[in-house]
């Protein structure tokens, strides 16, 4: 995979997610899905020079501002920097990449956004992970990265759990992150624990392909019925779950969209 004729940072990822839920009650499952890595500074010229690709407009496949960040439709990079700013973040920021889904024929459910936020030597210094659920609610978590990391080390990360997903996990869990920096490969591995118990396993893998018409157009039409599928399998998923004797908890969330800055720790093995 290169961009190097077009000089993008910005990629393409087909791959698949997977989830295995351990407890209390043993489910798995698997399905096939693509997520596009934007560097946000390369928007304007994403929206101008691809066919299939627009950035607050409607098209085959399209990225808008209203959907991340402060989700009113403001500028991107303002926004992130104003949230590196409140979290004490003390690096002057460079390029921010976000890994999510994008819209098709205007329609998108990111589970999860990534942001990758590089200071000005294009230095990894901080991720923020945007949750969402069906309910339309989110918070994000955003944690430093030590910028002194080997090449290639994953990055791990964990935090407690502060944001209710799903009615059939547990609120009082922790969070343990364990990711590389995308590059040829994508891999972000969560893992959920209740307790010092693994209760949940999330994973979501992909190989990175150029960001041009071409791809995103062969992308499209091996992936046309993403969302309907995603949206789909999580209800269908959560319906075989209760029959297995997972109880069922209302939603408590009462504040949403805002994001955390939990102290850094390095999960145990």
């Amino acid at each position: 995979m290169s961009n190097e004729t077009t000089g993008l940072e910005s990629r393409i990822y087909p791959g698949a997610v997977s989830h295995r839920r351990i407890r209390p009650v043993s489910h798995r499952f698997a399905y096939r899905v693509f997520s596009l890595l934007i560097d946000i500074d390369e928007l304007p010229r994403l929206d101008a020079a691809h066919r299939w690709f627009a950035h607050n407009r409607l098209a085959l496949m399209s990225f808008h501002d209203k959907d991340h960040g402060a989700k009113d439709g403001r500028p991107l990079r303002p926004w992130i920097e104003e949230k590196l700013a409140e979290g004490g973040f003390g690096f002057t920021p460079g390029r921010v990449k976000l890994l999510c889904f994008p819209r098709l024929f205007g329609f998108v459910f990111n589970p999860l956004s990534v942001w990758f936020c590089y200071d000005t030597d294009d230095v990894l210094r901080a991720v923020l992970y945007e949750v969402r659920n069906t309910f339309g609610q989110w918070r994000g978590y955003m944690m430093p990265v030590d910028a002194d990391r080997a090449p290639g080390e994953m990055i791990r990360q964990a935090c407690d759990k502060e944001f209710y997903v799903s009615p059939l996990m547990e609120m009082d869990c922790r969070y343990h992150f364990t990711l590389a920096e995308p590059g040829e490969r994508l891999s972000i591995a969560i893992r959920e624990t209740r307790a010092d118990e693994r209760t949940l396993l999330a994973v979501q893998t992909g190989t990175a392909q150029a960001f041009n018409d071409k791809n995103l157009l062969r992308t499209f039409l091996s992936h046309p019925l993403m969302y309907f599928k995603i949206v789909a399998a999580i209800h269908w998923q959560a319906i075989r779950t209760l029959i297995k004797g997972a109880p069922f908890r209302a939603n408590p969330q009462t504040q949403t969209g805002d994001v955390l800055y939990p102290a850094r720790e390095k999960p145990a093995e």
